[in-house]
């Protein structure tokens, strides 16, 4: 049986779709895509703006400590949600990594995987990111709540969020460290 030529183009879609779809070569071309089409996030509207009033949500870190997120009140805090499975995720860590270098000893880095420890723990081997990253032991704050990840919020030091961001973004962008240094001076 001769293939046509129509069958076989048919054939190669099929197996380009397989690799897209279930092996990491689509993992990494969809954290390609996600980076090209990631944007600076902007500050919301006034009219947008939530004030975080509860901040009682206990973390974990990475080797099972305990972290109370009241610790945060009155610090610009920056709360990511993310996994290691998640390619939008992976795709903006390198901004948020680039950024969490410069701005770690003046901003609250609060990095959430919804993941197993021991994946995040060889992940950031791998990829050598040394932010804090925390497991959540109580529920968190309504107004923080992501429905998918990544979801990233910004909160100045009076608890209102600034930035609500879901999807990947580039972090390190001028835009976002203007609104950084400006939060830090308040």
């Amino acid at each position: 049986m001769k293939l046509k030529k129509e069958n076989l183009s048919n054939f190669a879609f099929i197996v380009l779709l397989a690799l897209l779809l279930f092996t990491p070569v689509g993992f990494h071309a969809r954290v390609l895509v996600s980076r090209l089409f990631s944007f600076s996030p902007s500050e919301l509207n006034e009219e947008e703006q939530f004030t975080l009033s509860n901040y009682n949500w206990e973390l974990s870190t990475v080797n099972g400590e305990t972290f109370d997120f009241k610790d945060t009140k009155g610090k610009v805090v920056l709360v990511n949600f993310w996994a290691t499975w998640c390619s939008p995720c992976v795709a903006e860590m390198p901004s948020l990594h680039e950024l969490y270098t410069d701005y770690h000893d003046q901003i609250e880095f609060v990095m959430v995987a919804n993941d197993d420890p021991e994946k995040v723990k060889l992940f950031f081997n791998s990829k050598h990111y040394d932010f804090p990253t925390y497991f959540e032991r109580t529920a968190r704050p309504t107004v923080l709540s992501a429905d998918h990840i990544p979801t990233t919020f910004i909160i100045d030091r009076t608890g209102k969020i600034v930035v609500e961001k879901t999807g990947a973004a580039n972090w390190n962008s001028i835009a976002t460290r203007d609104l950084l240094e400006n939060l830090i001076a308040r």
